[in-house]
């Protein structure tokens, strides 16, 4: 086996793309900073007692652990940077009023997302804690709209979905939690004939409303054939009065879908995905998820969004990259002090090295610094 062959679904990032990557989180966080986000830097292990606490099994499966030599405790590679903010809000912050933070940073999962998917992730995002109202979620969703126009993606959408609906129609229909285990399970897999086997020990009401979901997919249209249909339950009023609000902005072309179900035990409201015409996985993912820090002894309303940076800056249409300029290298203070001046200014210059001359640029220069009448200036090769 070759030294040098890295991990399935674990790659290097070289330069082109990684200049790329960098530009556009740059511009993102700086979007994040101008709405009034603050950034944080967790740690990229913790104890899993801590990293894992209220995130559910599936997060648990997804997270490499290891043993810290110092104390013998178990430590986890963090699979996703959120219950981390959360932890951050409820115990280092600890602010009364609204708080709004974001974050960069690599997460590790033991298998990948999707068949295209990397295990190497990186996560950006932006959360509001303290909340509870439609309106964070507004805020939150728009920004997640300017965040992808930034990107310039051709032919974005987004998928709404709201977990209240099925909650209430479990609890009002009496399900068992084995049984709706089952019952999330086959939404998601948009399974009908699973579901009809599934819900024929319930009340008529509940059996005809979920068996119902799996239909109420497609535009607006649908929280009105929602209301038609769907019981009358003060939840699923709610859930619908908020979607319909969600859905009136114009900034991102929208779908409904009350079968998914995505995020169910993590979630505690509206959940959304943004999609790519590119690209089959989700790019981003949020929604609202009130219940994340009460594990950590601080029940707060939270809603926010991630974004999956590597596929983004793939997908984003690239930008030409910004010529260097070529300078020689000899003993001239004017010549020194013309290089950074040029550097202060943001642009790149390479300086040949002894013996190599103008291959050290690699192709990268489409300037160089020469002197004419006395004084250093650029001109184009």
């Amino acid at each position: 086996m070759r030294n040098w062959v890295l991990p399935e679904y674990i790659e290097d990032i070289l330069p082109p793309e990684a200049r790329r990557i960098e530009c556009l989180r740059a511009q993102l966080l700086e979007l994040f900073r101008v709405h009034g986000f603050e950034l944080v830097m967790p740690p990229l292990l913790e104890y899993t007692e801590s990293l894992l606490t209220g995130t559910g099994h599936d997060m648990d499966l997804r997270t490499f652990k290891l043993v810290d030599q110092l104390s013998g405790r178990t430590m986890g590679l963090r699979a996703d940077i959120t219950p981390q903010v959360a932890r951050i809000d409820a115990h280092l912050l600890n602010r009364k009023g609204v708080t709004r933070l974001c974050y960069c940073g690599s997460v590790l999962h033991t298998l990948p997302a999707g068949l295209s998917a990397t295990r190497e992730p990186l996560q950006i995002g932006a959360e509001i804690y303290g909340h509870g109202g439609i309106e964070s979620d507004l805020e939150i969703q728009r920004l997640l709209a300017q965040a992808l126009k930034l990107c310039k993606l051709p032919d974005v959408r987004l998928d709404i979905g709201h977990v209240a609906v099925f909650r209430a129609l479990a609890q009002r229909g009496r399900v068992s939690s084995g049984l709706e285990a089952d019952l999330f399970a086959a939404l998601q897999a948009k399974d009908v004939s699973t579901l009809r086997s599934l819900t024929k020990g319930l009340d008529k009401v509940a059996r005809a409303a979920i068996l119902l979901l799996p239909e109420l997919y497609g535009g607006r249209e649908v929280i009105a054939r929602a209301r038609r249909k769907l019981p009358k339950y003060a939840q699923i009023t709610r859930a619908l009065a908020d979607l319909d609000r969600l859905t009136a902005m114009e900034d991102v072309p929208v779908s409904i879908d009350l079968a998914d179900l995505r995020g169910y035990h993590y979630h505690s409201g509206v959940a959304f995905a943004a999609y790519c015409a590119r690209l089959p996985n989700a790019i981003a993912l949020g929604g609202r998820y009130d219940g994340v820090g009460k594990a950590f002894g601080r029940a707060r309303p939270a809603t926010g969004f991630t974004l999956y940076l590597l596929e983004l800056a793939r997908l984003a249409p690239a930008e030409p990259a910004p010529g260097g300029i070529r300078a020689p290298r000899v003993n001239d203070p004017a010549l020194d002090a013309a290089i950074a001046s040029l550097r202060r200014a943001g642009e790149m210059v390479i300086q040949d090295l002894p013996g190599h001359g103008n291959a050290d640029d690699e192709g990268r220069c489409g300037r160089e610094l020469i002197k004419h009448k006395g004084k250093w200036q650029v001109r184009k090769i």
